[in-house]
């Protein structure tokens, strides 16, 4: 029986997978396509967690899709807000015959000879082997292992218990307030202290806008705005680091009880934006703190007792229910066992181009957001390139594409990231080089000049027809 083919295989039914669907529907409506989940539902991240309080910790005008305005007066907005607003652009877009539940891509391989990969999925609901293949493969399925994520029990009442909660970051501030609503006491447990700002849950710009002006073109004047906001504030961070601790640390003062011990419990050892900010919506943490609902802990967890936590100092933290929100295990590429000809695709030792694809593996492009603002801002310029570069080798009479890095180039980890679960993986991912293309980029308007505009191709990107492709080089 011959396998179904393809002309693009996204892989992931979540916010970057749905986008790239959508834009690839769009701008090349004569491509067949599919959308390969794992899991039962769309949405990724947003259905796939279910802890108490879980937000969005960028604002969702740059979260969201430049193509579709988010409608909410909040800005900063809860999973459930997000999830509706994922499954509209689905549903708006005619998206959902295109989307195959408990389908999850086990391995792929590319051959030459044919110009297609050939791809193994597993079905999670039947257990069966489905063979399939097809010219690319767009790999939109996170940045974190699913198999391994944070996981909250469905019946957990912690309501009139004390509840510690192990980590610092956006999950932790996340959690604590959250559960400090119901909760008899709730401490936040951390190791090293991270940089939290509390912001407004209401763009006030935004809802005016709104009031005055067409709903795209206030969507558009606003997502300026912000990502205007979000780079001055990165870059400022970036040059001037103990004024912005200052200017951080005042911030915090401000919010906390008189005498509280800010610096102790929130000044890191780094400079702002070696780690994510973390944002807190309308400073909801410290305002759980100020209520005697929440508090603070720095110290190193040794082991679990009977009666809690032990911390390295012997100190013992009371507790009913422990959870830990010490950050996820990342992969790349969903995990997927890749192979050209047969020949096993070592990530690590792949270079990234342009920011969404190996160098040496053919017709593969991944979604890799940012790190220092909203992810989708990335992620929307990358289906732009990739259905750009669909048009030009369909213009130029080819049906592949590989990057071909030179292997005396300098290169370094992926993520410029101090994050404790960044530094954990970084040998598992692939390298970036010194400068564009090979740089992973950060900068929205670097981006914009790379992706959006400028020449699709250049030294560095090979073309060819499947007669006559050869894909030596990594």
């Amino acid at each position: 029986m011959t396998a179904e083919h393809l002309d693009v295989l996204i892989v992931g039914a979540g916010i970057s997978g749905i986008g790239a669907a959508r834009y690839l529907r769009e701008r090349h409506p004569g491509k067949t396509f599919a959308i390969l989940e794992g899991r039962a539902a769309s949405g990724g991240t947003w259905d796939l967690f279910r802890y108490p309080g879980i937000r969005s910790d960028s604002d969702l005008h740059t979260f969201g899709y430049e193509f579709k305005p988010w409608r909410d007066e909040e800005s900063i907005a809860g999973a459930d807000r997000i999830l509706a607003y994922l499954r509209g652009t689905v549903t708006e877009n005619g998206l959902e015959p295109h989307i195959r539940f408990h389908h999850r891509v086990v391995r792929a391989d590319w051959s030459s000879a044919d110009g297609r990969w050939r791809v193994e999925v597993l079905r999670g609901d039947t257990g069966e082997t489905v063979a399939l293949t097809a010219n690319w493969i767009f790999c939109a399925s996170g940045y974190y292992r699913y198999d391994d994520p944070q996981h909250w029990p469905a019946d957990l009442d912690t309501t009139g218990k004390r509840v510690v909660v192990i980590g610092s970051g956006a999950t932790a501030v996340t959690l604590v307030p959250a559960l400090a609503k119901s909760a008899a006491h709730v401490t936040m447990l951390q190791r090293t202290p991270s940089y939290v700002l509390p912001l407004p849950s209401k763009d006030g710009v935004a809802n005016l806008l709104r009031r005055l002006l067409p709903e795209e073109r206030a969507y558009a004047l606003t997502r300026r705005k912000n990502i205007a906001q979000q780079r001055l504030i990165w870059r400022f961070c970036r040059r001037f680091p103990q004024t912005a601790r200052k200017l951080i640390r005042w911030t915090n003062r401000r919010s906390l009880p008189e005498g509280f011990p800010v610096d102790e419990h929130f000044n890191p050892p780094y400079d702002p934006w070696d780690q994510r900010l973390c944002v807190v919506p309308n400073g909801d943490l410290f305002k759980a703190i100020r209520a005697g609902k929440a508090s603070v802990v720095t110290a190193r967890t040794t082991r679990f007792t009977p009666d809690g936590v032990e911390t390295a100092s012997g100190e013992v933290v009371e507790a009913d229910v422990i959870v830990t929100a010490t950050g996820l295990n990342l992969l790349v590429a969903g995990g997927i066992e890749l192979s050209v000809d047969g020949r096993p695709v070592s990530v690590p030792d792949t270079v990234v181009y342009r920011g969404m694809m190996l160098s040496g593996v053919p017709n593969f492009a991944l979604a890799i957001g940012y790190t220092n603002s909203s992810w989708t801002l990335k992620i929307g310029l990358l289906c732009e390139y990739f259905c750009r570069l669909l048009a030009h080798l369909d213009a130029t009479g080819n049906d592949t594409a590989w990057a071909v890095a030179d292997p005396d180039m300098p290169t370094r980890p992926l993520l410029d990231f101090g994050a404790g679960y960044v530094r954990r993986s970084l040998a598992d991912l692939p390298k970036q080089g010194p400068a564009a293309p090979w740089v992973m980029s950060m900068s929205y308007a670097e981006d914009v000049g790379l992706l959006r505009g400028g020449e699709v191709g250049d030294e560095h990107l090979r073309l060819a027809s499947s007669k006559a492709t050869t894909t030596t080089g990594a």
